[in-house]
Order: structure tokens, then sequence, then C-alpha cells
């Protein structure tokens, strides 16, 4: 059976199989599209949905937990252990918790990046348990 073949989608090459490279490439792509999609003019800080959806009430919040809990679902077919799930849980439902105040949430969406510290816990997993994944960064 030949290998899936990767899809584009906004730019990113998303590919569709279950292989730990392919799982990485799609967590960081939903990392970005959350956390740094594109810069704040002037100040050029980057934010993105998770700081912007996060604006809207209710909705928006559950929007973003559940794209940070699909973060989660991907690490866990990973077959990552149970402590860091619930480590990656933990940040996200902080995030979760802190959006539900009015005002004071939408500040702290620019400044907890849940899903950029859940993409820290998956690669460092990666790197380790399966290294040929390993990606050098600039």
């Amino acid at each position: 059976m030949p290998a899936p073949q990767p899809t584009q989608v906004m730019g990113f090459e998303l590919p569709t199989g279950t292989d730990p490279h392919s799982v990485r490439k799609r967590i960081e792509a939903m990392e970005i599209l959350l956390e740094r999609s594109f810069r704040i003019p002037g100040v050029n800080f980057p934010v993105g949905l998770d700081s912007l959806v996060g604006l809207v009430p209710v909705l928006g919040d559950i929007v973003t937990t559940a794209m940070g809990a699909y973060i989660i679902w991907e690490a866990r077919n990973l077959d990552m252990p149970k402590w860091k799930l619930w480590r990656m849980a933990g940040n996200v439902g902080f995030d979760a918790l802190l959006g539900a105040v009015p005002l004071v949430g939408d500040a702290a969406d620019f400044l907890f990046r849940s899903n950029t510290r859940n993409l820290k816990i998956v690669k460092k997993h990666l790197d380790k348990h399966h290294p040929a994944t390993r990606i050098i960064e600039q």
C-alpha cells in the first residue's frame, strides 16, 4: 500500500500518516496557527487564533480549548506517558480558566501560551524516543 501523500493547508504541509514524523508536523502546524499565525504591526509581537478567538466571550474559549485538546489527542497517539498528557491537559485547562475571567483572561492569552508549552513537551518526548523526527531549527 503506498504511503499517504501530504496535503497543503494554508501553506503548511500536513502529512496524514500516523507515524511520529507526521504527528509532529501536525502538532507544529496547530501550534503556529494557535499561537503565532501573524505579528501585531508596530510591536512585532506574534499572536494567533488562541488570542483572537479568545476575545469572543464563552464560545471563543470553548473553541480554543478544543483546539488545544487536539494537540493532546495527537500526543496520546504517540504513546506518551500519562503524566505528560496530564501536564499538557493542565496547561490547556489553566489557559481555559484564565480565559474565563473577563479582560484579565484576554490579556493572559497573549502571555500564557499553553500550546507552545505543550509543543515543547511533545518535541522533548519525540527527540528522546523517536530521534529520526528531530528537525534542526534555525
